[in-house]
């Protein structure tokens, strides 16, 4: 039996907290929930619909200890990491989300064969100083045969020539950078790893109005002939790092969920005292959900305390609980909506900014259609005699 996860998932029990074997962890903890309460609760809205980016907040949860636990290159501490993402989307999804960029990108950095990105621009990423993302929506895509790589590499001395366009990039910015993927050769099978550094202005283009996330920083990536040298080249060939990647990646999504379906259950629990008596009638209601929500991050802490990406039942298992988590999120924000009725519904109103906060989960790679694809997929392949 796994150990009662209480919620949020930064507030652990003495079981959960001796998994992390640092009994600093609670400390820790406490100081993120307490900077992401007391910083975002009334910034969440801003962030959301004004495009505030909230990088001060960011650099004060890094200073607390919400990145350290990517600070080991062979073994990151994967339990804490979902938690302080879990524990900052209670309160904000789209800082919830610069968080997982930032530390998707923080994986990067600590694979890279070169000492500049692995000791010195990793130490400056987990404290906060430097701030970078990660590009590899189209390359997630194009590992599931979904679309084609979007970025083409042609080797020179020195490094490579790297041409094409991302269309949405989240957590860039001019002077910031992000881990990207190109295609190799004249048959284009071949993939190298990079990060690419956003040094000069014309390399970013404005997207379109998003309905939320506005705060997240997401830009447009063009690149001409964008010299990208060997020492920041990550792997090559790709593949290999971006399978052994995949894992996190796809946990610390599922702490995003975890954290706006507990924001959804407070919502929820807010109103019972004026409204309990008329939303008793209401399905998914918030001992339900906080039950399944329960499930779920005990699921989310197994998978997190023994990665196994080579072993095909576990890869099924964080597919199915990535979807899961999105599918929870979208009932849990409908249902918190439904239960705060009017009131739930005024712009600068935390239900209906959740709303849209679960369907950018449903809809961010890997989406749930694209998790059904590949979860149909790897069950009907054929382990080997």
């Amino acid at each position: 039996m796994l150990p009662h996860i209480s919620h949020p998932m930064s507030d652990l029990t003495p079981e959960a907290a001796s998994m992390t074997g640092n009994n600093g962890c609670d400390d820790v903890s406490s100081r993120i929930e307490q900077i992401a309460r007391t910083r975002l609760s009334s910034l969440a809205s801003t962030i959301d619909q004004e495009g505030y980016y909230p990088l001060d907040v960011l650099e004060e949860l890094a200073q607390a200890g919400l990145f350290s636990p990517l600070a080991s290159r062979d073994n990151p501490d994967l339990v804490q990491a979902v938690r302080g993402v879990a524990a900052v989307s209670r309160w904000c999804g789209s800082t919830g989300f610069l968080v997982w960029c930032h530390m998707a990108c923080a994986l990067y950095l600590a694979a890279a064969p070169d000492a500049s990105l692995n000791t010195d621009l990793l130490a400056l990423h987990l404290k906060g100083a430097r701030f970078g993302g990660t590009a590899l929506s189209n390359p997630i895509k194009a590992q599931a045969g979904i679309e084609k790589i979007a970025l083409h590499a042609t080797r020179v001395a020195g490094g490579y020539l790297v041409d094409g366009t991302l269309p949405w990039v989240s957590h860039i910015a001019q002077g910031q950078y992000c881990g990207a993927v190109a295609s190799l050769g004249e048959d284009r099978t071949e993939q190298v790893l990079f990060l690419l550094r956003l040094d000069k202005p014309e390399l970013l283009f404005k997207c379109p109005h998003f309905s939320g996330m506005e705060g997240t920083s997401t830009c447009g990536i063009r690149l001409q002939a964008h010299f990208v040298p060997e020492q920041d080249v990550i792997a090559s060939p790709a593949a290999p790092l971006l399978k052994q990647i995949k894992v996190p990646f796809l946990l610390l999504q599922c702490g995003m969920a975890a954290g706006i379906i507990q924001g959804a259950i407070d919502s929820m629990q807010e109103v019972e005292g004026p409204l309990g008596h008329v939303n008793q009638y209401l399905h998914d209601r918030p001992d339900t959900l906080a039950s399944e929500l329960k499930t779920l991050e005990e699921r989310l802490i197994f998978l997190a305390r023994a990665p196994a990406p080579q072993d095909r039942d576990y890869m099924l298992d964080v597919l199915d609980i990535r979807a899961h988590g999105a599918e929870l999120a979208l009932r849990a924000t409908q249902s918190a909506l439904l239960h705060q009725g009017a009131r739930g519904y005024l712009s600068s109103a935390a239900p209906q900014r959740r709303v849209r906060e679960a369907q950018f989960m449903a809809i961010v790679t890997p989406a749930i259609k694209h998790l059904r694809y590949e979860l149909d997929r790897l069950s009907q392949e054929e382990m080997p005699v």
